[in-house]
């Protein structure tokens, strides 16, 4: 549970569903009557130094970076819509009758430029934003909406996807092709087709609210988050905190115009260990409550409104289409198929996980009145004292672990295990281009020496970054219409930077997420698809987590760990005891991140099961899921709806439910190699056949049981978190 895995935007079609669906009734390029193709090539012709009109001059078609500046990419996207338009008018157009080439292929090609644009615009807007792309992003969404709801709402262009789908049976079409034929006429029906006109203006009204409404979410949210701080001027406030995390955050004041003072944020890097280590309890409860009071401090950054209009509009435009909810709409198209499906998975987990959570109230409750403490445990206690149990029960905390795992030790470790796995080799390049100065960048083989990938890694924190973990690309693997795409992938995470002469140390924690996102990487690198839509992460978000979840689990292998866990001082390998200690307290304090977690998965599913339009009391709804579930106060949601980005920003809406679905599967895959040796051939050759090397080109349920020869179970999951009751 990392953080989000962006999935690529392919075409107007996938950018429609990836931003929200936000629109407006008319298409900005063709104002005038134009012909697009006309437009296009006036664009085209008046910007001729904009870099996104010829192809990139650099090795393997990495993106320009230095040569693409903020002024490019509006006249961009409006050549690449209008581009995309006279392709699709070119289909429709087509005397000939609609085949599976000259209409579901023929609309797969389509659409290059706007894609082109989009991998460089969208990637740098959550990695490395500023005012300028943020206004733009406004004005350039609601175009691209505007562009896939023109192809969606389309009769003609509709009439000829249906004409072919409705002689699929006799077109002799191999796997990849029929899916490929079923997930274009589903977008379709999907995207309103067979609407009234009506109904398909007043989609288009919906569509163009929610997606301002996300937009104008995700900005206040970034606004809220960069403008807290505790400012610390008493050094005596610092007890407890690791002579890293201080000096951290001395580099954090001085950035911020507090020389000679130490500044935390709501970041996660410098949040986390606030909250376990310093001693200070007033202090821990300040930083605790501008953390989960985000977005719902009644100022000109409040979501409460926007949310539960956004929630309204969902519902409402859900049933426009047929659909009960917005989570049956959205579930349709996942693995786990129903709203009702969910619930009853997170039942099954949940009773477990909320006993053992309150166990562990319990025993910290019992350690804070032997120590004299006349409080009852609140949230900002959590941290602080369960750490202190950990070191109690098992004489560890991941204080210890951060000498062994520094940044470039564990990117040897992942780079290792990819390599003992799937015969994957890297080397560094410096001399290409990248976005920021921070970014590393890496050329991937494969196993018979063949230049795979470029593999990009932007690992610190910065205020141009939103938080969190994920994994993107700047351009897919496909192999179609002629053209050999080898992908270029990025990971994005936010580490601390290095202070003074010492690496970036992480902790052990933190290590993990690096091997998680690399999952993702994987999963984008080794892809061995035709098709461009079908490539890498485009799965159906409940299972595109699966693969990083799995590739976690070498992490804390001995054989692993002694290749890379090694001393950033001495080099001495990380002790067999401390490993030992690691393994032990794997399960401590699982209750607390099961329920934490499980309490946003509730929440987002009760806002995307509301089935009337009237906007709700944000606050009081919220209050009311938490009750209903049984949430103890001692525990907040890991999201709570006014900062919930992954539901109200992103692309997770009645979906964060994905995270403990790929878990269950990540869980009972990892058996595999547990039953056949870690790092046996075989078993990842069957991996990488039917997982990671086939993306979304057929359904993913059947390809992981090709992988695993039966269903995934459930108790594996349960068993490695210690929920399984003895």
């Amino acid at each position: 549970m990392k953080g989000l895995t962006l999935k690529p935007l392919v075409s107007a079609i996938a950018l429609t569903f990836a931003l929200g669906a936000c629109s407006s009734s008319t298409t900005a390029t063709n104002e005038a009557n134009v012909a697009p193709n006309v437009v296009a090539q006036q664009i085209i012709e008046n910007n001729a130094t904009n870099p996104f009109f010829k192809p990139y001059d650099t090795y393997m078609g990495i993106p320009d970076f230095d040569k693409i500046k903020t002024e490019h990419y509006l006249p961009a996207f409006k050549a690449g819509i209008a581009q995309h338009k006279a392709e699709i008018q070119a289909i429709i157009d087509n005397p000939d009758a609609p085949t599976f080439a000259n209409t579901i292929e023929a609309m797969e090609f389509a659409g290059e430029l706007t894609t082109k644009v989009a991998s460089v615009f969208y990637n740098l807007t959550g990695a490395d934003t500023n005012d300028e792309l943020q206004k733009l992003s406004k004005e350039i969404s609601p175009l691209l909406s505007a562009a896939g709801d023109d192809i969606l709402l389309n009769d003609q262009l509709f009439q000829k996807v249906k004409a072919v789908y409705e002689q699929r049976e006799g077109l002799n079409l191999d796997v990849a092709e029929s899916k490929l034929l079923e997930d274009t006429y589903k977008s379709f029906t999907r995207g309103g087709a067979n609407l009234s006109e009506a109904d398909k203006t007043k989609l288009r009204t919906l569509n163009e609210e929610i997606g301002k409404l996300s937009l104008e979410f995700g900005d206040n949210l970034l606004a809220e988050t960069n403008a807290f701080e505790l400012v610390i001027n008493n050094k005596a406030d610092l007890a407890g905190l690791p002579a890293d995390v201080i000096s951290n955050a001395a580099q954090t004041a001085t950035k911020r115009g507090h020389e000679g003072k130490w500044v935390f944020t709501t970041s996660r890097p410098s949040i986390t260990p606030f909250l376990t280590y310093a001693d200070n309890r007033e202090l821990r409860e300040k930083i605790y409550n501008g953390y989960i009071e985000r977005g719902n401090n009644d100022n000109a950054n409040d979501n409460k409104k926007l949310l539960a209009k956004m929630a309204a509009l969902r519902a409402e435009r859900a049933q426009l289409m047929g659909y009960k909810t917005h989570a049956h709409l959205v579930l349709e198209e996942r693995t786990a198929q129903t709203p009702e499906n969910v619930y009853g998975l997170l039942n099954k987990v949940w009773p477990a996980a909320l006993g053992q959570a309150k166990a562990e109230v319990a025993v910290m409750q019992e350690l804070i009145d032997s120590e004299g403490g006349d409080f009852k445990l609140a949230g900002w206690d959590w941290a602080y004292y369960s750490d202190k149990i950990r070191v109690a029960k098992y004489d560890f905390n991941e204080q210890q672990t951060r000498p062994y795992f520094s940044l470039e030790n564990t990117l040897k470790g992942v780079f290792y295990t990819a390599n003992r796995l799937f015969g994957i080799t890297v080397k560094e390049r410096t001399d290409l281009p990248k976005y920021n100065d921070e970014v590393r960048t890496w050329e991937v083989f494969d196993k018979d020496g063949s230049l795979m990938a470029i593999f990009m890694g932007d690992y610190y924190v910065r205020d141009s970054k939103r938080g969190g973990a994920w994994m993107n690309s700047y351009r897919q693997q496909y192999n179609m219409n002629g053209v050999d795409s080898k992908p270029i992938i990025v990971n994005v995470l936010n580490y601390p930077r290095p202070v003074g002469d010492e690496p970036a140390l992480l902790t052990f924690d933190e290590a993990s997420t690096l091997f998680h996102e690399f999952g993702h990487a994987l999963h984008g690198m080794l892809s061995d698809v035709k098709y461009r839509s079908q490539a890498g992460t485009s799965v159906p978000r409940d299972y595109v987590e699966f693969p990083s979840q799995v590739m976690e689990n070498w992490m804390t292998q001995p054989e692993v760990l002694a290749q890379f866990a090694k001393h950033y001082k001495t080099g001495e390998v990380i002790p067999q005891e401390l490993v030992k200690k690691i393994q032990a307290a794997s399960k401590f304090n699982q209750g607390f991140a099961t329920v934490e977690y499980m309490a946003a998965t509730k929440l987002d599913l009760d806002w995307h099961t509301v089935t009337d339009f009237t906007p709700k009391d944000a606050a009081a709804f919220e209050a009311e899921s938490l009750s209903k579930m049984g949430l103890i106060g001692e525990i907040a949601p890991r999201y709570r709806s006014t900062y919930f980005a992954h539901i109200f920003s992103g692309g997770y809406s009645a979906g964060y439910y994905s995270y403990l679905w790929s878990d269950i599967l990540g869980a009972d895959a990892f058996e595999a190699f547990k039953e056949n040796g870690i790092f046996d051939r075989a078993t990842a050759d069957a991996f990488r056949n039917n997982v990671l090397s086939q993306g979304g080109s057929e359904d993913p349920m059947k390809l992981y049981k090709q992988f695993r020869g039966k269903e995934a179970g459930i108790d594996p999951l349960l068993r490695s978190r210690g929920l399984l009751a003895k």
